[in-house]
């Protein structure tokens, strides 16, 4: 492990064909590291100096907001190989993408990435708009192996997510006002059933409220790693 990457938690999670390691950046960005291919979700300047860590083989953008898509650290990870999927509003500022829309399925590599809805039902803006209108962000859910990792991107608990399987790891976003309360992250988190719940680009939200409100769910694990 590079010194840069050593300043953050880390966590393996063994699959059939080789251990997942997630690096938790913080904020809305993570680093999965998958037999030697390092993948990047919304890379975030804020979090990392992104100059002094691996070079990308595959980045993931879920929408175009400045904290998911930050030119300057796509950049500093981004080669002439990377592959970078992005939405269509994201394409309009970075050229060379794969643009991906809800529903869309690609094979990149080992990896299998699934574009799912992201989007805002409850929380709007002071002009009545959706933080996050429907249909412009993605969340994805990548496939390791046969580890389903769900990365939600800036969502609410959306009835899309009844239709979730076999995740095993899920990030649920809790960051208010722009995303879910602790308690709509719950109500997903029991749609779904991921085996290990991170709630993440959390904030000043208090991460223990949400651990109290799933105690009592059986087969769902709440960890908080430090992804404020």
């Amino acid at each position: 492990m590079s010194n840069a990457r050593a300043q953050f938690e880390t966590e393996a999670i063994p699959t059939p064909v080789g251990d997942l390691v997630i690096t938790f950046l913080g904020h809305g960005s993570l680093l999965f590291t998958f037999n030697d291919e390092n993948i990047y979700v919304d890379p975030w300047s804020k979090v990392a100096d992104y100059s002094k860590l691996p070079e990308a083989d595959i980045v993931l953008v879920t929408h175009e907001h400045q904290d998911h898509l930050d030119l300057q650290a796509l950049a500093s990870v981004r080669t002439d190989k990377t592959v970078v999927v992005l939405t269509e509003t994201c394409a309009r500022q970075v050229d060379g993408g794969i643009v991906m829309r809800n529903g869309d399925v690609h094979k990149i590599g080992e990896v299998q990435v699934d574009a799912v809805p992201a989007y805002n039902v409850v929380h709007k803006r002071e002009n009545g708009q959706p933080f996050h209108p429907q249909g412009v962000g993605n969340g994805y859910i990548m496939t390791f192996g046969d580890r389903r990792v769900y990365v939600a991107g800036d969502t609410e608990d959306i009835p899309e997510m009844e239709e979730l399987r076999d995740i095993e790891c899920a990030f649920l976003p809790m960051n208010l006002p722009y995303t879910m309360t602790p308690e709509m992250v719950a109500e997903a988190a029991k749609k779904f059933r991921p085996k290990v719940l991170y709630p993440y680009h959390y904030g000043d939200t208090d991460t223990s409220k949400l651990e109290r409100l799933l105690k009592e769910e059986q087969g769902i694990e709440v960890r908080i790693r430090g992804m404020a």
